[in-house]
């Protein structure tokens, strides 16, 4: 199983080499007022991408903190049990 999500992600990072050596372009991006950023069309693109990722992947952080936080309170409340009932 490890081989076959270490072989995705060679290929996921193969197809992007390759999409950023065809599209390694300026492109100005008009941010407020007469403000103009210009940059390569890979980094706004996987910039993008990473922002759009972020609220998901501290969605999940968080998730697995509170799973983390009511795994630990069962297990000392379980402790607790076996102790008194020892």
């Amino acid at each position: 199983m490890q081989f076959l999500r270490t072989a995705f992600w060679v290929v996921i990072a193969v197809a992007l080499a390759f999409f950023c050596m065809a599209n390694y372009k300026n492109v100005e991006v008009r941010l407020w007022g007469d403000i103009v950023m210009e940059t390569k069309l890979p980094v706004l693109l996987i910039g993008a991408f990473l922002l759009g990722a972020l609220p998901f992947w501290v969605m999940a952080r968080a998730t697995r903190w509170r799973m983390k936080r009511r795994i630990e309170s069962t297990e000392r409340a379980l402790a607790a049990a076996t102790a008194a009932a020892a």
